[in-house]
């Protein structure tokens, strides 16, 4: 999110909170005792291009065809900065399939352990990346020229096939301008893909339909607006950014950085019109600037915090965990230097072994665990 500079690292989240209250059910050596330690993947996000500053990440779901450059279990991360580390110029997709190997960041412009999945033609690639289980990829962007708010301009929401080729670019100056983040509630062949707009704080639901080779819009719908947003000396720009939904509660969660709260918006999947923000489920002192947003296997919201707001030197990069009624839970720490927490994901079925990945934009790499899957309750189902 921010400019930085990039230094090498070995490392990962820390073994602190739920990295160490949710731990690794890895086989052991002895039988039937599970393993104490996690299993664990870092690897660098910089492909050949010397792209920085690893926004958007996504694990590509079960079901998904098995006939193209990424499959089930792969990592996929978005890359928003340029090999100069200008903001809003990143051009790639990156894939990592995950195993038991610690790789470390590599200098800027070195290919490293990210294969490139996606080479965009469009600049600035962020938070909105997600998986149709059909075989395809969205990725929004927000571009600049110059790496500065003065030449940010409208975005788009790309689709992409399974081998990695560019199918549509979507645009919309009401529905699309600046997407930052989406969710997806995949039924397979039909979807609704919901998505945050930065620049106009709003929020929009695509109506799709789905099949082997082609992803239509059936219709586009602003269902929340008023969040608030501006430009930002570190972070570019600072608006709504992640999303969560709930199918069974149909309640769509929004993380709304400048506003340092998070939202819920009723009715999601089937509202015709907008709401102002929605109410208010968490606003609490342990929020820095929240950006992504998504469902832990317990039912808990993680969401990871970009310091442009609230910023504490004590509490740099952190990924907190709170329930839906917004009582907080814990928090730990993906880097020691600020603005290193951005982009989560996590596999509610366990995919080639994990279901829990985090990116660190300070370093430029992501962890990939594999924790412990809690029992879900009756009422607990969810969505990305």
């Amino acid at each position: 999110m921010k400019t930085k500079r990039l230094f090498t690292r070995v490392g990962a989240l820390s073994a602190a909170g739920l990295v160490l209250s949710a731990i690794s059910v890895a086989r052991a050596d002895d039988g039937d005792r599970p393993a104490f330690l996690p299993r664990l993947t870092v690897s660098s996000t910089i492909p050949g291009n010397g792209d920085l500053n690893p926004y958007g990440i996504v694990f590509v779901p079960p079901g998904f065809p098995n006939d193209g450059s990424v499959a089930s279990g792969d990592v996929l991360v978005a890359n928003f900065n340029n090999i100069n580390n200008l903001q809003g110029t990143g051009t790639t997709i990156v894939k990592l399939t995950p195993d038991d190997a610690v790789v470390p960041s590599v200098p800027a412009g070195q290919a490293g352990n990210a294969v490139t999945f996606f080479p965009s033609n469009l600049a600035g690639l962020d938070t909105a990346l997600g998986v149709l289980r059909r075989g395809f990829v969205l990725v929004g962007n927000v571009p600049t020229t110059d790496g500065t708010i003065n030449t940010i301009s409208f975005g788009s929401l790309q689709v992409v096939d399974r081998h990695g080729n560019l199918l549509e670019t979507l645009t919309d100056a009401t529905f699309l301008d600046s997407p930052w983040d989406l969710t997806i509630r995949d039924e397979g062949d039909s979807a609704q893909v919901f998505v945050s707009n930065v620049l106009s704080g709003t929020v929009s639901r695509l109506d799709l339909t789905v099949s082997g080779s082609s992803v239509m819009v059936l219709q586009k719908t602003q269902i929340a607006m008023g969040y608030a947003h501006q430009p930002n000396a570190a972070a570019l720009v600072v608006g709504p950014t992640g999303l969560a939904y709930d199918k069974e509660a149909d309640v769509l969660y929004v993380a709304s950085t400048d506003d340092n709260t998070i939202f819920s918006v009723p009715n999601a999947a089937h509202a015709t019109s907008p709401v102002n923000k929605g109410s208010v489920v968490f606003t609490d002192p342990h929020l820095r600037g929240p950006l992504a947003l998504v469902f832990a296997p317990n039912g808990h919201l993680l969401t990871a915090n970009g310091d442009a707001v609230n910023a504490d030197p004590t509490h740099p990069s952190e990924i907190v965990e709170f329930t839906k009624e917004g009582k907080f839970v814990r928090e730990f720490n993906v880097d020691a230097g600020q603005g290193g927490a951005f982009g989560i994901a996590t596999a509610h079925a366990r995919v080639n072994g994990f279901n829990f990945a985090a990116v660190d934009d300070v370093a430029n790499d992501v962890s990939v665990y594999s924790l412990l899957q809690p029992p879900m309750r009756a009422g607990d189902r969810r969505d990305r």
